[in-house]
């Protein structure tokens, strides 16, 4: 399953199944101690998540790259950001970016960011560990300015130009919910992000994508052609998920300092304004809040 499907699958409760290579030859860690001796916090993202992470005219732009920074800058080291396009499954995108490297000379980071916090997919990954949730995510939706009620039920908008990310969670309920009424309607595009953007241009009438996708396309557009739907997505596969970190599995050290700091940036409102920064609301991971 591609990571775009796993995210929301885990988020519903789904199972699924990790891969793991068995031919597994880990390299030597990078613990604390080694970040800190290079100088360095090699920090691995996805090349395509706005506002997460991408390339902004050959820079590296978005959330995760803040964040990436301000943990490298907490152990007096700089960031080495390294973008990577995602492979089929989250499971692979650890192999290559955490615990083996690329097949195509990729190296080994020290740190994954945006991956799922999920304690069934943890137990089957045994090259790495998930620390630092970091943020509640889950799926909103807007409409153009012209419609009456942004909150009808979703078969009300047979007929109207509805916009998804492709092979994403939104566009599997677009296409497959409610009989399948909506299928014929649904355009795609790159990114969530993008899916928001042609309803501010008026090239679309409603989209559905991730909340930081929506929050951060209405912060960055404010006059566009969009509104948001108050109300809940009716029959959406996930309430939600929580988004971490992953650090090789023998290198707890710096999973625990990485922990240590993204905990002392919640506390304090750094956090918080790291996500406004980028026009997103910060929501807490659930699994940092008390009897979850």
């Amino acid at each position: 399953m591609h990571r775009r499907g796993f995210l929301g699958t885990l988020a519903g409760s789904l199972g699924a199944l990790a891969l793991t290579s068995p031919f597994a030859s880990p390299l030597s860690a990078a613990p604390l101690e080694k970040v800190r001796s290079l100088g360095v916090l090699r920090v691995g993202l996805y090349a395509d998540n706005r506002p997460w992470s991408w390339d902004a005219a050959g820079q590296p732009a978005g959330i995760d790259v803040d964040l990436a920074r301000a943990l490298a800058e907490a152990f007096g080291v700089r960031a080495d950001i390294a973008l990577f396009t995602a492979d089929e499954a989250v499971s692979d995108d650890l192999r290559n970016v955490v615990w083996r490297g690329g097949l195509l000379g990729f190296q080994p980071c020290d740190v994954m960011l945006h991956v799922p916090f999920d304690p069934r997919f943890a137990a089957q990954e045994d090259q790495v560990v998930f620390v630092a949730p970091y943020y509640r995510e889950s799926f909103a939706a807007v409409c153009g300015n012209e419609a009456r009620d942004c909150d009808v039920p979703p078969p009300q908008l047979a007929g109207k130009r509805l916009a998804a990310e492709l092979d994403s969670i939104p566009d599997f309920y677009l296409l497959g919910g409610f009989g399948g009424i909506l299928r014929k309607d649904v355009v795609h595009y790159p990114t969530g992000y993008e899916a928001v953007g042609a309803v501010q241009d008026g090239k679309a009438d409603f989209a559905v994508a991730t909340r930081a996708q929506v929050d951060a396309a209405m912060a960055d557009n404010p006059g566009g052609n969009a509104k948001r739907r108050r109300g809940p997505l009716p029959a959406i596969a996930s309430p939600g998920w929580d988004i971490g970190m992953a650090v090789k599995e023998n290198s707890r050290t710096l999973g625990f300092a990485i922990e240590e700091t993204v905990e002392a940036m919640a506390q304090d409102g750094r956090l918080a304004t790291l996500f406004t920064r980028h026009g997103v609301e910060w929501k807490p991971a659930l699994a940092t809040q008390p009897n979850t």
